[in-house]
């Protein structure tokens, strides 16, 4: 089982350390046993959450291995917050910031971060609270959070100054980008996902209103 899950992520980004690998083995471990208490992810998809959740994930990181300051927001259990924050744990002065407004799946993610010593902060609160208190990032992410639309809106503060969005999106992605263009200008790249054909990466810049 540990040699598959290995050979899997080694798919998605080749050069992952053994350290990496235990990390997120021990994440891994950590989010099963938290979920018997909290809702952490969907119980139907626990079977497989190394592939819907850890490997979905994980290939973000190669969209922007270079990138030092990252924002994630709804964080839930971690995904790809936790993940990012692992993976970029060789990068020297990365860091990622998680905004999650339930304190419990806050209180999950401070205890992650923690136990694999990953470069993440928490920020226990509604997105629009922290606008001011983090600074602009290279990289913002969400997953499985809101439409395209209502993303751009929880993001503008930093997406129109600078930042680039990487946001996961399903088989009904072209519907959302269609949403947004009475009131949204930018520049896109879709992705197509390392690990679920219906779904694809949004890489979104220059994001301005009309």
């Amino acid at each position: 089982m540990t040699a598959n899950r290995e050979k899997s992520l080694r798919q998605v980004l080749p050069h992952v350390s053994r350290e990496t690998l235990e990390d997120l083995f021990a994440f891994e471990e950590l989010f099963r046993k938290w979920s018997k208490a909290i809702n952490l992810a969907s119980p139907s998809t626990l079977d497989h959450l190394w592939e819907r959740h850890v490997l979905d994930s994980a290939q973000l990181y190669r969209l922007a291995p270079h990138e030092k300051r990252w924002l994630d927001l709804g964080s839930g259990g971690g995904f790809p917050g936790v993940v990012l924050a692992i993976l970029m744990k060789a990068s020297v002065e990365s860091r990622i910031h998680l905004v999650e407004s339930n304190s419990k799946k806050s209180a999950f993610l401070r205890t992650a971060l923690g136990l694999t010593s990953a470069p993440g902060t928490v920020h226990a609160a509604r997105i629009d609270a922290v606008w001011d208190k983090i600074p602009v990032p290279n990289i913002v992410t969400a997953r499985a959070l809101a439409s395209l639309k209502e993303l751009f809106g929880l993001a503008e503060p930093w997406l129109t100054a600078g930042a680039t969005a990487l946001f996961q999106k399903g088989r009904d992605y072209r519907r959302e980008i269609d949403e947004t263009r009475d009131g949204w200008v930018f520049d896109l790249v879709e992705h197509e996902s390392a690990v679920d054909r219906d779904s694809v990466i949004l890489q979104i810049s220059n994001l301005r209103r009309l």
